[in-house]
């Protein structure tokens, strides 16, 4: 990872996603028999299939891959990812000695792994916004990808399957097909979080008052904008524009400015989904 100083907003993503993911997890996963891939739902299985429980199951499985991922890949398993998996397995592990559950919390199992995979896909979310991942296979696509010509996603996707395909055989039909469908929705689900936490507003503003906006957007928003002499066609008049993205917050604030120094300005906005560059992320 390339961040190393975990600042306030990251270390209260990373504790909220893992919490989110444990609760999915743990109240909804677990007592249905949905499996969505991952050290989770290698968990669950072999929770099903032996005398150990599924939190020790879940430690050991973490442990041994973060060892493992330490010897092949060194500095890439990043401190934030030993921790997210770290509280995440002790957390399982705590759930079931404190509150054990033998049974699903309702008798409405599509409604169930609909708040699972709603869960777990934000708790991901936030977890991969702050540079981190919540260990387990994630550590083996990592793996694949230094020892073979497979890329990350599709090594993911390879592992996720297999274990998966394994929940039909551990349980039954029906779980193994809620598996499936929830795996195939926490991919979407997780892409469309991760997007709206880190998308931001890209300004075109055409303006006669380029020094007054310039410096509202350099002196209070901490931003820069990149300045473009222009020629209106229909006027024939000269005209700035400027160049400038924001986060999505920031965004009304610059909007309210411009309208109050320049009402007749002529403003373009649209949304990124991704900015890279300093200021934002870093490529």
């Amino acid at each position: 990872m390339k961040k190393t100083v975990i600042s306030a907003k990251d270390a209260f993503l990373l504790v909220a996603g893992t919490l989110l993911i444990t609760v999915s997890y743990y109240f909804l996963m677990m007592p249905n028999g949905f499996v969505l891939g991952g050290v989770g739902g290698l968990g669950i299985i072999l929770g099903k299939l032996t005398a150990l429980s599924v939190g020790t199951w879940l430690t050991a499985l973490n442990v041994l891959l973060l060892i493992i991922g330490f010897m092949t890949l060194g500095k890439s398993v990043g401190i934030r990812t030993v921790f997210c998996s770290v509280l995440y397995s002790a957390c399982v592990d705590l759930l079931e000695k404190l509150v054990p559950i033998e049974k699903p919390l309702t008798d409405q199992p599509f409604l169930e792994l609909c708040c699972a995979i709603l869960l777990m896909g934000i708790g991901q979310a936030m977890i991969f916004h702050a540079d981190a991942t919540s260990g387990g296979t994630d550590i083996i696509a990592l793996i694949l990808r230094k020892y073979t010509s497979t890329n990350v996603g599709r090594a993911l996707l390879y592992t996720d399957i297999i274990i998966c395909i394994a929940s039909f055989f551990a349980f039954d039909v029906r779980a193994g097909l809620f598996s499936v469908l929830g795996l195939i929705v926490l991919t979407f689900i997780i892409d469309g979080a991760l997007e709206t936490f880190e998308s931001c507003k890209y300004f075109i503003i055409i303006t006669d008052k380029p020094k007054e906006i310039s410096e509202f957007i350099l002196n209070d928003m901490d931003h820069s904008a990149t300045l473009v002499k222009a020629e209106g066609v229909y006027s024939g008049n000269e005209k700035a524009m400027l160049h400038t993205v924001c986060r999505r917050r920031e965004a009304i604030r610059l909007q309210r400015f411009i309208k109050s120094v320049d009402p007749s300005a002529f403003t373009i906005i649209t949304t990124s989904s991704e900015i890279i560059g300093s200021g934002f992320r870093e490529n």
